[in-house]
């Protein structure tokens, strides 16, 4: 579903969420990866790959407890520029939403939900 930033944060805000918005407009993989890193604090151990993306997703150990809001503006851009990257990234999220989600397999006192944006 489509939002601007401003209405995902909001969104967020009202249900208690923390967001968490990802800086510019990436237009390849590893800058994708690294903004996501970047957006929800990752460790330092992150490693810059999509598996250890996954882990960090599903981990979130280092964040309070709750909803995490991942905003991703612009992600039209990745998408034009390397359809590849971009379905890879966004399966990435799509399990990590899943594997955090009740009942996932990797569920407890964190969720994590993705807002796309259009700005």
């Amino acid at each position: 579903m489509e939002h601007t930033s401003a209405k995902a944060i909001a969104e967020a805000r009202a249900r208690g969420a923390h967001w968490h918005v990802m800086a510019g407009h990436p237009v390849d993989k590893l800058s994708t990866m690294d903004a996501i890193a970047e957006a929800l604090a990752f460790p330092a151990w992150f490693g810059r790959n999509l598996d250890a993306l996954y882990d960090c997703l599903t981990d979130l150990s280092w964040l309070p407890s709750g909803e995490h809001v991942l905003i991703w503006s612009g992600s039209d851009e990745l998408r034009a520029a390397d359809p590849k990257a971009y379905l890879a990234i966004r399966g990435v999220l799509s399990d990590a939403e899943r594997a955090l989600a009740p009942g996932g397999d990797r569920a407890d006192s964190r969720r994590l939900t993705v807002a796309f944006s259009d700005d």
